[in-house]
């Protein structure tokens, strides 16, 4: 393996998909750019992969990413029940899900509560900017209250924060981090990968056309001076290690791409346990009257049972069965006819 190519002999180039055709300096491109690093380190099989979507500029990104990969581009929210059904049909693929806090928060809303509570195994990532960007820029359902849009008017309803929601549901690995921190977020991906259930991470990625203005909470410069730290991560792979290059209670400037700096400050590891959903929810809950963006790791359960096993499904998925086991379109017929 050379210093160019991961175990598998694959270059980054073999994982990234189509030209970006979002808005030059977009948040959501450098997600895209992060996702690709980690699955290349991790070295992930691009043929072993399952992109899914829904509607919007988030989910246009996994255009982007995994060229040779199958991927689905479902209707607007519905992505969480596709990649359920995909899962059953063939439980050997990696599930791979970009949506947006609009695709998810408002009209996906039910079916993301249902697919974690099942906690289907697939990585789930929301790209987080309090917007709908391909509609001008109104309102979604996890843009903060008392917030300024574009054209003036002032947000009069409370935010949804998505971790929360996903730890109040159970979900089994819940994350948060901000577009332009490789340095957490790739970790962070590298680790949901390796989770057997659900890994949701909310991404807080600004919309540079519609919300990175004065009176936005979803600005460069808001996030800048709002963004805290809850841990450094140093997640080792097989043969490669990400290291920490600060120590616990200090703090560190980030450049970010577009060039503008912010400072994280990382909290003792000690005053925090990843296997407490309770403490997560108190921390979570603690950030946001700080009108503060905590980031970082929030929850990791190992032991819970995913969908399939809760079902007592067995090994061999949908896909894979047999013609022998598959009804012949004479008793299929015969199944139907007794429902007319």
């Amino acid at each position: 393996m050379s210093s160019d190519t991961n175990r598998l002999g694959l270059s980054k180039s073999d994982y990234m998909g189509s030209k970006s055709t979002l808005c030059t300096g977009c948040g959501h491109d450098s997600i895209t750019g992060h996702i690709i690093t980690a699955l290349h380190q991790s070295s992930v099989n691009p043929y072993h992969v399952t992109k899914l979507s829904g509607i919007g500029c988030s989910s246009k990104t996994p255009a982007y990413f995994l060229g040779k990969s199958h991927g689905f581009n479902s209707i607007h929210g519905r992505m969480a029940p596709v990649a359920t059904g995909v899962h059953l049909a063939n439980r050997k693929q990696m599930l791979m899900g970009v949506s947006g806090d609009g695709d998810t928060a408002s009209i996906g809303l039910g079916s993301f509560l249902h697919m974690v509570r099942r906690n289907v195994p697939m990585i789930y990532v929301v790209e987080n900017n309090g917007v709908y960007g391909l509609t001008k820029g109104q309102f979604s359902a996890t843009a903060d209250l008392g917030s300024k849009a574009k054209l003036g008017h002032i947000n009069p309803y409370l935010s949804i924060d998505l971790c929360a929601l996903a730890l109040e549901l159970g979900c089994t690995f819940v994350a948060r981090s901000f577009s332009g921190d490789a340095k957490q977020l790739v970790p962070l991906l590298d680790a949901a990968f390796r989770h057997k259930g659900t890994a949701f991470i909310d991404v807080i990625s600004p919309c540079i056309t519609f919300a990175n203005h004065e009176g936005s909470t979803r600005s460069f410069d808001a996030v800048k001076t709002s963004n805290v730290h809850l841990q450094e991560l140093g997640f080792i792979q097989p043969q490669q290690e990400i290291k920490v290059d600060y120590q616990e209670g200090a703090t560190q400037e980030i450049a970010l791409p577009d060039g503008s700096r912010f400072i994280l400050r990382k909290l003792i590891a000690a005053e925090h346990d990843i296997t407490r959903a309770d403490l997560a929810l108190a921390r979570l809950q603690e950030s946001k009257q700080k009108q503060e963006f905590l980031t970082g790791l929030f929850y990791w359960n190992q032991s819970a049972k995913t969908l399939d096993e809760s079902l007592e499904l067995v090994e061999t998925p949908l896909s894979g069965l047999s013609n022998e086991t598959k009804p012949s379109l004479e008793a299929l017929e015969d199944m139907l006819s007794k429902y007319e």
